[in-house]
């Protein structure tokens, strides 16, 4: 595996890892399971990066989803910087969070969504949404599926996908922990079905239905690689309601990505709570929370949850997410001109892999996508069981090749890659060509 030279970049990694643990600040920019050293990125515009050495790599990362747009849209450049002539931070509260709050409802009503709570990250939204549902209940234990990740709170590094996925282990039904440092007697409060398996989830429910708060999902997942759910196990989630649950649908990397009403609107889900993160901050660190006023009333001051932060509703990043809905609502095209270009992508990466001869499976949904490398039974993947037989070292080799060739694609077998509205005919040519010549180099 031949891995071109970024000298820049390298020196920066070393200094990087003297003073940062394994010299990154999220552990898979650190190009652990696909080797050579990360690309330190000095500026981004549209669909492309330019690393530290000048390099200009075509993105597919997106900084993993909240780019739809593109990086540094003029819109959303422009409403930044218009909220920065008033300041960075207050403490107190400011328009723009009322504003986007409004807008955040009005375009998930349809799921249920009726009072929105702002934080400061994908991991502080799922982590309040299930203090929420246990405060609403009256109840201690919580599902989540093998693979999904939410985030890295205690509670929910549990089979966690992702970066995470050569360490987790455990049965159906039982919590060990993905993480040191997380004591097995908290891990024991999370219970795991699998994703996709309705039989798997009734039979949790029906003999501990009683004791759940919540079941948290990801609709789509993206940190097991892209796994769309089948219809059969949306009705299996709408049932655990049935017995007092409520059911939490992590949407931080799928909201407003699949649709304009995100992936819940897209696929028909009524959940009770809805997490969101990444395109409502337009790049910028923000999360939220949010359902029906009766759920959501019982957060403080309103009610006896207490949740709290200084930079929540930061005028900056409430700017930057009104900004990115605001375009988004004014192009009603774009989502189909998204998924459109990233369907031609999975079909013209499926044709370049069996001319080369190479086993791989394309799960793709709107504007995600995951190149499996494995033959998977149907041509999908479907189950976290089956993303993790993939072959991780064919992967490693085929990044490194169309890294070499000027494309930045997710440093791992387990994510999804995200377009964005930058990406053009030129782009989808660019990427194809440069993916012909990495699977033949297989």
């Amino acid at each position: 595996m031949t891995v071109q030279a970024n000298p820049i970049s390298e020196q920066l990694f070393s200094r990087a890892k003297v003073v940062t643990p394994g010299g990154v600040n999220s552990p898979v920019r650190a190009f652990g399971s696909v080797g050579g050293h990360p690309h330190f990125i000095a500026q981004a515009n549209g669909a492309y990066l330019t690393n530290a050495d000048g390099k200009r790599l075509l993105d597919y990362i997106g900084s993993w989803g909240p780019m739809i747009l593109g990086h540094n849209h003029p819109r959303v450049h422009q409403a930044i910087a218009e909220a920065l002539q008033g300041g960075t931070s207050f403490g107190a509260p400011n328009e723009r969070e009322v504003l986007l709050a409004e807008k955040v409802v009005e375009l998930t009503r349809s799921s249920g969504v009726e009072r929105v709570r702002f934080v400061n990250s994908g991991t502080e939204a799922t982590m309040s949404a299930l203090r929420l549902a246990r405060g609403f209940t009256g109840r201690k234990y919580i599902v989540k599926f093998r693979g999904n990740y939410h985030g890295h709170a205690d509670g929910l590094l549990v089979e966690a996908g992702s970066g995470l996925m050569t360490t987790a282990a455990g049965q159906l039904g039982s919590a060990a922990p993905s993480s040191a440092g997380v004591p097995e007697e908290y891990a024991a409060l999370t219970l795991v079905s699998e994703y996709n398996d309705p039989a798997a989830l009734d039979t949790l429910m029906q003999g501990r239905g009683h004791e759940i708060a919540a079941v948290i999902f990801e609709p789509v997942v993206g940190n097991a690689g892209v796994l769309v759910p089948s219809a059969d196990f949306l009705a299996a989630l709408h049932r655990v309601k049935d017995q007092g649950t409520l059911l939490v649908a992590d949407e931080v990397m799928t909201g407003f990505r699949l649709s304009l009403q995100g992936a819940c609107g897209r696929l028909g889900i009524q959940p009770d709570l809805i997490c969101w993160g990444k395109i409502i901050g337009g790049g910028l660190p923000v999360g939220a929370y949010g359902g029906r006023a009766e759920v959501m009333d019982f957060v403080s001051p309103s009610g006896p949850v207490y949740q709290a932060g200084t930079l929540s509703g930061n005028p900056l990043a409430m700017a930057a997410g009104l900004a990115t809905l605001s375009e988004l609502q004014d192009q009603p095209e774009l989502y189909g001109r998204l998924e459109t270009y990233t369907t031609a992508l999975a079909d013209g990466l499926k044709d370049a892999a069996q001319a080369a001869g190479v086993p791989v499976s394309v799960n793709q949904i709107g504007s995600m996508l995951t190149v499996f490398f494995q033959d998977a039974p149907h041509g999908s993947v479907t189950t976290y069981q089956q993303a993790a037989h993939s072959d991780t070292q064919a992967f490693a080799r085929w990044f490194q090749a169309m890294l070499a060739q000027g494309i930045y694609w997710a440093p791992s077998q387990f994510e999804s890659i995200f377009v964005s509205a930058a990406h053009g005919d030129a782009e989808l040519q660019t990427t194809l060509q440069a993916a012909r010549q990495a699977f033949s180099e297989l």
